[in-house]
């Protein structure tokens, strides 16, 4: 009898059960009482060291790979189970760090035990989900840095930013080739992880980068970054997120303007921030905005106490008008004044309306017709139109005049304002013997030009235009320069005509940059000719006491025109061109003779060498130099000294035919 008490009191002490009410356990079987992180739990962090708690102290042993998993689906997370000293609580430390936003699973099968060796009834079930995670990447990867990558708490606001590194400009942020979002801080509510791509452009050479951020990155996005040619009109755009207003925008911590619609026109690299302020409880925000973005610029946004009188200005820019002021959410006008003043009672958003202005362009032409392209009655801003004039029979088109310069035909101008253009044609004139006379373009302005200066000495007299360029007003010398008051010239009582130089007022340097080219071009083309046949080596080189007749002339050697002088004989249409591969050499007192008729505005001398003209020479043509010009006392020219080197005088004379 005793025996068989005994083991009846060992069978009971063995056995357990769970009865009627939820989780409680009556005797001695082990069971989950806690998990950690806990069943259904979220934004659970990725290096968790998840641990579970029993009723009692369990047998090390059986808590093992088998009895104790975490899945991932079906995948099971790979990791180590340690007991603690408290034999009731054990760890499972994942090998690598959960994924995020994953659901996992986790189970305590009933082959675990208890240090009695008493096993579960039943297996244990739980489940939890990890933190959603936000990753960036740069494309490239040297296009910038970003901001804002990590793990975040599920539906929180999250706010990231892109920073372009020098020669690159943001573009976009984008997920999965989608653009998301064309400010560098983007701000969303993650609702399950995000993979964005902050897309970075390299800046082309010869352009500009305009850099935009936010801050707070929080407080609203921006519009408006990239690269830009030089002299572009640049319009940026910030707009606030809710609860928040726009202050102004910095650059270098410096406030550049206070409107969120933002014009400027680039020079430079800009980088700009928006600044933003969180609107004060018991305070209502005041937004405003541009349409067209590029119309204009308003004044006034902000947050104000309500109650509060608040007036609201919109600024035009160039090229718009001021239409009125509409209310954003109604659509409808509140005012046809740039000025606006209201009490505030609310959050209140409103437009400035602009409205572009446009130009005529009027075209008059006679012996001979303009086509404009695109045809229009008015044009808009900066509107590119097309003009090409085309000649009557029998005459030549000569160039335009009024509000446009030069002869390029086609031409195409930019509507910057109402414009009246006239096209000049000429009689085509009568074909005379000879090469043709050489196009000169814009040097043709000139009675002296050359490229690194032109010096004087005794009393000489110019009449014609004279200039120097690349080199500056003091590589002229000798002449005395004054000033005009507009600086884009100056003039001097001995030449009759205006003198230009590089560092004078615009537009000067960029018209004498073209007639330097044009004179070039000039020599290279005249140096060029093959056509009519050339008389080649005449007379060795020394034409002095010869009679030469139109036609094109090269020598190989310098030119020599001893006192003898030489004459040239032909009719007022025939050109004379010598190409002179050395120097050109004018003995003192030597004199070019024109007889029937010939014209010194159509002889060329285009002398590869230095052209030298002795005392009291009596010169007539054009002179194209490689090199220097020289005059001696005395010498007189009736035609140009185009010398892309330099032209010196010594009380010498110079005429422009």
């Amino acid at each position: 009898m005793l025996f068989l008490g005994i083991l009846m009191l060992l069978t009971s002490i063995g056995a357990c059960k769970k009865d009627d009410f939820e989780d409680e356990v009556v005797g001695l079987c082990p069971v989950v009482v806690s998990t950690d992180p806990m069943d259904k739990a979220v934004d659970v962090p990725l290096n968790k060291v998840i641990s579970i708690t029993f009723n009692t102290d369990m047998d090390s042993t059986t808590i093992n790979n088998q009895t104790l998993t975490i899945k991932q689906g079906t995948t099971a997370v790979v990791g180590k189970i340690s007991p603690t000293a408290n034999l009731k609580v054990f760890t499972f430390t994942p090998n690598v760090p959960l994924s995020p936003f994953v659901l996992y699973s986790g189970t305590v099968t009933t082959g675990a035990k208890d240090v009695f060796h008493t096993a579960m009834e039943a297996d244990y079930l739980w489940s939890f989900t990890t933190i959603p995670a936000v990753s960036l990447t740069a494309s490239p990867a040297i296009g910038g840095t970003l901001l804002g990558a990590g793990t975040f708490a599920l539906n929180s606001s999250v706010a990231v930013t892109a920073v372009p590194n020098a020669g690159y400009t943001f573009t976009s942020w984008t997920e999965n080739g989608n653009v998301v979002s064309n400010s560098s801080s983007y701000q969303f509510t993650i609702t399950n992880n995000r993979n964005l791509i902050a897309n970075f452009t390299v800046i082309p050479p010869g352009n500009f980068a305009v850099n935009l951020s936010s801050s707070p990155a929080a407080g609203g996005t921006t519009a408006g970054s990239g690269a830009y040619v030089i002299g572009t009109s640049v319009t940026v755009v910030a707009a606030a997120n809710a609860g928040y207003t726009f202050v102004n925008w910095t650059e270098n911590g410096n406030v550049v303007s206070a409107s969120s619609s933002y014009q400027f026109t680039i020079i430079a690299n800009r980088t700009l921030v928006a600044n933003y302020r969180a609107i004060p409880a018991a305070q209502f925000a005041v937004t405003l905005t541009s349409n067209p973005v590029a119309g204009g610029t308003t004044n006034g946004e902000g947050s104000y106490p309500s109650g509060t009188s608040v007036t609201i200005t919109s600024a035009t820019n160039p090229g718009y008008t001021f239409t009125n002021w509409t209310d954003k959410t109604t659509g409808l006008p509140v005012s046809t004044s740039p000025s606006y003043t209201f009490a505030l009672a609310g959050n209140r958003a409103f437009v400035a309306n602009f409205t572009l202005n446009t130009y005529t362009l009027t075209v008059t032409a006679i012996n001979g017709t303009v086509t404009k392209t695109p045809a229009l009655a008015s044009y808009n801003p900066g509107a590119l139109v097309t003009l090409t004039a085309v000649p009557n029979a029998g005459y030549l088109f000569t160039g335009w005049s009024v509000d446009a310069t030069g002869s390029t035909n086609p031409l195409t101008i930019s509507m910057t304002s109402n414009k009246n253009i006239t096209a000049s044609f000429a009689a085509i004139p009568v074909v005379g013997i000879g090469p043709g006379a050489i196009n000169l373009g814009g040097a043709g302005d000139f009675g002296i030009l050359t490229k690194s200066g032109i010096s004087t000495t005794g009393i000489t007299s110019v009449t014609g235009n004279i200039g120097v360029s690349p080199a500056a007003a003091t590589a002229i010398t000798g002449f005395g320069l004054i000033m005009d008051t507009n600086g884009q010239s100056s003039h001097t009582p001995i030449v009759t005509g205006k003198v230009y130089a590089s560092d004078y007022a615009a537009p000067t340097p960029a018209n004498m940059t073209t007639a330097v080219s044009d004179m070039e071009t000039a020599f290279t083309t005249a140096n060029g000719l093959v056509t009519p046949a050339p008389i080649v080596g005449l007379y060795a080189g020394d034409i002095s006491g010869r009679i030469l007749t139109a036609g094109l002339y090269k020598w190989s050697t310098g030119v020599l025109i001893s006192n003898a002088g030489v004459t040239l004989t032909g009719g007022p249409n025939d050109t004379w061109v010598f190409q002179i591969a050395q120097d050109l050499t004018v003995n003192n007192d030597a004199k070019i003779t024109l007889l029937g008729g010939a014209q010194a505005k159509n002889i060329f001398w285009v002398v590869t060498g230095q052209a030298t003209l002795g005392s009291n020479t009596d010169f007539s043509g054009i002179i194209l130099s490689k090199t220097l010009i020289s005059l001696n006392t005395g010498a007189k020219v009736t035609g140009r000294l185009l010398a892309q080197t330099a032209v010196t005088l010594n009380a010498s004379t110079v005429i422009q035919p």
